[in-house]
């Protein structure tokens, strides 16, 4: 990278701004790296009403007046809302693991089916830590490098956020539908999946990509839901290689 930008990266459901720890270290000497938590999660106030667009009204209101946008999983949906609606402010995307619609709908089928969501959330309010315990080990399934990274999903789990933010997360999972918007996404984007994951189908991610008038999809074939945890040093070079255009 040529000169210093501005980079803000916005996790997952469960998770927290920690789990970008090792790949912000790879990306900061080249960037000034942004890693705020979510709304409700760590220090920062949950919004309201919760809906996806207050999330991302929420996050933009924080990050600098220019700025490219990694968003994992829930966090991509986020990114995603967030350049709709601040255009100018967004300059590019790296979207890893993400969709636009993440419960299954017609027409639909690579995504979760909203009686898996609603049960999930049933199972939360019973057993907390034995719910976000099970949900790291369904991330991390199949990968090559499983047991690291579910070691480092563990680590930066979300326990600091109360029952109410994590419900209200898996509502917006369940209520947010973007693929009638992607067409008016502008800014390039880069969209990584991995061929492995059981949360977000790889079909979803190239859906995405297909969609989006200017994007690039890469496959990671040994990577799960968390590739930038599983291979952190491939993912960085890609993000560099990507924001360097």
């Amino acid at each position: 990278m040529t000169k210093v930008l501005d980079l803000v990266l916005l996790h997952g459901w469960g998770s927290s701004a920690h789990v970008w720890d090792d790949l912000a270290g790879r990306l900061a000497p080249h960037v000034r790296v942004h890693v705020p938590d979510l709304p409700g999660y760590g220090t920062a106030p949950a919004c309201a009403p919760y809906t996806l667009d207050a999330m991302a009204d929420t996050v933009a209101g924080r990050a600098p007046r220019r700025c490219h946008v990694i968003g994992w999983s829930l966090g991509g949906e986020v990114a995603l809302a967030w350049a709709l609606r601040a255009p100018r402010q967004v300059r590019r995307l790296a979207l890893i693991a993400a969709t636009p619609c993440f419960a299954s709908r017609p027409g639909w089928p690579c995504a979760t089916t909203p009686a898996v969501l609603l049960e999930f959330g049933k199972l939360l309010a019973a057993d907390r830590a034995g719910t976000l315990g099970r949900f790291i080990g369904v991330q991390a399934r199949g990968d090559a490098r499983a047991r690291r990274v579910a070691g480092e999903l563990q680590q930066s789990s979300a326990d600091g956020a109360a029952d109410s933010v994590l419900e209200a997360g898996l509502r917006v999972l369940l209520d947010a539908d973007l693929r009638r918007d992607l067409r008016r996404v502008r800014q390039p984007a880069l969209v990584l999946h991995g061929a492995r994951d059981h949360i977000v189908p790889p079909a979803a991610g190239r859906r995405l990509a297909a969609a989006l008038p200017d994007a690039h999809f890469r496959l990671l074939r040994t990577c799960a839901h968390a590739p930038f945890l599983s291979q952190p040093a491939r993912v960085a070079r890609a993000l560099h290689e990507f924001f360097d255009e």
